[in-house]
């Protein structure tokens, strides 16, 4: 059995416009991002994650898969935009005038 003073409590979240998985873990305290998501099993069920393309953060703040988590994080993967938000307010300011 593990070491309970060596494990800190985090989550793992994935969300698409119509599903969403938060994943909570005990990891050990040495654990990475990247360590994190493969031990979710995260990909299993959202097999278009790729971990070198999707950006990834921790309570909306990017973050690299080397980061050592910290106890009560969320490790958020993040979809690519479709459009460009810029573009879209531009779009929708010209559609009301």
């Amino acid at each position: 059995m593990e070491n309970l003073e060596n494990t800190i409590s985090i989550e793992v979240a994935y969300a698409k416009p119509d599903e969403q998985m938060i994943v909570p873990l005990t990891v050990q305290v040495t654990t990475t991002v990247e360590q994190a998501i493969i031990e979710s099993q995260i990909l299993i069920f959202f097999p278009e994650i790729n971990l070198q393309q999707n950006k990834i953060g921790i309570f909306s703040k990017p973050c690299k898969l080397d980061t050592q988590l910290r106890d009560k994080d969320r490790v958020e993967i993040y979809r690519p935009l479709i459009a460009d938000p810029k573009e879209a307010r531009r779009k929708k300011a010209n559609a009301n005038k």
